[in-house]
């Protein structure tokens, strides 16, 4: 006599051997050793199971893209290998790893080197695209004149005939002097254009520290600032910050309402310049602190011991000294 199929027992599949088959699943996701994947956690409710992932993916890649891989890969490896549905699947990316490069790659002389990194260079759409706007109106304008001159035998225009004049009687080697101010305005022209060409511009961006030739991070000056100003604020007796941050030079302005000016100062330095070494900028920037104290500081009173020692000394001196 057989029994039943519902009689005969049930299959529990703990938590744990859930969770490890989540964590194996994640990493087979992607391409192998591109998923690094900390702990995980499951919870297994009947025969459903909610499941949850913290992993690590390579850089560069498509955060959504490469996150809904992973979770649905999971859900569906999960499924299939403990038999339980798995309606609810979380995947948190902790952090981004840069990919590993391969034996044979050769890497650049300068990557991961402090100091060798290249500032960003602007586009500069604005200069380029009134520049472009103004030559080809100027362009187009003597070019349909002399178009019209020697394909319609029309006469040339006025302004281009009393231009030739001009020119030829005010130019430069006539020694008069607007001939002589157009060239000099047309020579600045040139060096800015020049200055325009040469220098990278993006005064406002610093650049980090490159850890791989691939990767290239920089740091607007602001938010250095705020980090600057943030560090120093957290320093015991400081009131009042101020800093400025240029491409070379970041100086932090201090008030001290209370404390000892001398330690204020060392531990406003130090905020100061832990706060620097965590940007991890190419080019590290000199730091200028000036702690100066608040009208309404007071010097710090001095302690029971000092206290104590000074008021035994003046007794003793009262006792020795002869009764007359």
């Amino acid at each position: 006599m057989s029994t039943p199929a519902a009689e005969r027992g049930s299959t529990t599949v703990a938590e744990r051997a859930v969770r490890r088959i989540a964590e194996r699943a994640a990493t087979e996701a992607l391409a192998p050793g591109e998923v690094h994947v900390g702990r995980g956690s499951a919870a297994v409710r009947g025969r459903r199971a909610r499941v949850g992932v913290a992993v690590t993916l390579p850089y560069p890649t498509v955060l959504d893209e490469a996150g809904e891989r992973v979770r649905s890969y999971v859900a569906d490896r999960t499924a299939g290998l403990t038999g339980l549905a798995v309606p609810s699947t979380r995947v948190r990316v902790r952090e981004l790893r840069v990919r590993e490069r391969s034996e044979g790659a050769v890497t650049p002389p300068s990557a991961g080197a402090k100091g060798r990194a290249w500032r960003p260079w602007s586009q500069r759409r604005v200069p380029v695209a009134v520049l472009a706007f103004v030559c080809a109106a100027l362009c187009g304008l003597l070019l349909y004149d002399v178009v019209s001159v020697h394909a319609a035998d029309r006469s040339p225009a006025r302004w281009r005939a009393h231009l030739m004049d001009w020119l030829v009687t005010r130019g430069p080697d006539r020694g008069a002097w607007p001939g002589a101010a157009m060239a000099a305005a047309l020579f600045l022209l040139g060096v800015v254009l020049l200055v325009l060409a040469v220098t990278p511009g993006r005064r406002r961006l610093l650049p980090m520290a490159r850890p791989d030739a691939d990767v290239r991070a920089v740091l607007d000056r602001r938010a250095v600032a705020f980090l600057l100003r943030d560090a120093v604020a957290e320093t015991p007796g400081v009131t009042r910050v101020r800093v400025g941050v240029g491409r070379r030079r970041a100086r932090v302005r201090a008030g001290l309402g209370f404390g000892p000016p001398g330690p204020a100062r060392r531990a406003v330095a130090e905020a100061a310049e832990e706060a620097l070494a965590a940007c991890d900028l190419a080019k590290p920037l000199r730091l200028s602190v000036r702690v100066r104290t608040e009208p309404a500081w007071r010097a710090p009173a001095p302690s029971a011991d000092k206290s104590a020692i000074g008021v035994a000394g003046s007794t003793r001196r009262g006792a020795d000294e002869p009764t007359p």
